[in-house]
């Protein structure tokens, strides 16, 4: 019986559609008769079961995450995995209820991540027998990643930077460690490193114009000059009496002689005051009066009244 080609369905002109252009529809298989097992159906050769809990970023009592072995193209992709050997449709009511709980609390977690918009919640089966649900944010702003075609977004899209998807996974595992269980993703570390001394400076092309590298040098020069043996109490050196080759607090500096002779001398008179302006009768007549005056106003600098008047 000759197969009709099925025509391109409606869902290819979406704009969340992944792909365009000349499309067509492969050709569906005819049904099998039994279906193959799927992977991990018995315990042993379970690959969630062998796995340690190191492989998680957040385990608890009877609940596990997982993420992918690196980042990929969505912000976040993360998967809820029971610890017992269970499929959805075997749970007992407790660990139904408490699926029910597990997926709020990670979609809230997930959702929290900055520019995370929805939380797709999956899930499909197929694959693998233990149970396992998948959790797929959707960007902030990226309208054409609504809808059905996420998960083929995810592999299309180029992946997010390491340090922030390794952010986003510690984010994660410490919001659900609130509830409980322990969280086993780690923030990235920083990676840096300081120059030694000035010579690495010096060859990195650091000259000692660089404020910073004056301010080292300038701590340098401060430790050479008071890490001598000061003498300590009752003449010993160092902690208990010996060179500990501690770095001792430096004394104030010895002021200048000259200059704190200068700084509590009185300033200096500009003009000369005369020292003796009081004129007794007795003492003198008029004619030595009017010279005595004379003098007087010649050493301080004033006119005599009638000078004064005359003007």
């Amino acid at each position: 019986m000759p197969h009709t080609p099925l025509s391109v369905p409606d869902f290819a002109k979406w704009p969340s559609f992944p792909f365009e252009g000349d499309l067509r529809v492969k050709h569906l298989d005819d049904p099998v008769d039994v279906e193959p097992a799927r992977k991990g159906e018995g315990s042993a050769e379970c690959l969630s079961c062998n796995a340690p809990d190191d492989a998680y970023i957040w385990v608890s009592e009877r609940w596990r995450v997982r993420a992918m072995d690196r980042p990929t193209g969505l912000p976040m992709v993360l998967i809820l995995e029971s610890r017992s050997h269970l499929d959805l449709g075997d749970l007992p009511n407790l660990l139904a209820a408490e699926l029910g709980v597990m997926t709020v609390r990670l979609e809230r977690a997930i959702r929290s991540l900055d520019g995370v918009a929805r939380v797709h919640v999956n899930r499909w089966g197929d694959g693998s027998a233990h149970l396992h649900m998948w959790f797929l944010a959707r960007p902030y702003g990226q309208l054409q990643l609504r809808g059905t075609f996420l998960s083929l977004w995810d592999a299309i899209l180029p992946a997010i930077p390491e340090s922030t998807w390794r952010e986003n996974l510690a984010h994660v595992a410490a919001w659900l460690a609130e509830f409980g269980g322990r969280p086993l993703a780690a923030p990235p570390r920083i990676q840096w490193q300081a120059p030694s001394n000035l010579t690495q400076q010096a060859a990195a092309g650091q000259g000692l114009d660089d404020p910073a590298t004056e301010a080292g040098a300038a701590d340098d020069i401060a430790v050479a000059d008071v890490s001598g043996d000061e003498p300590g109490p009752d003449g010993a050196t160092g902690v208990n009496g010996t060179n500990a080759g501690s770095v001792t607090a430096p004394s104030a500096p010895a002021a200048d002689e000259s200059l704190v002779a200068y700084a509590e001398a009185p300033p200096e008179e500009t003009e000369t005051a005369p020292q003796d302006t009081t004129i007794r009768q007795d003492e003198t007549t008029p004619q030595d009066m009017t010279a005595r005056q004379d003098e007087i106003s010649r050493r301080a600098g004033t006119a005599r009244p009638d000078d004064r008047t005359a003007g």
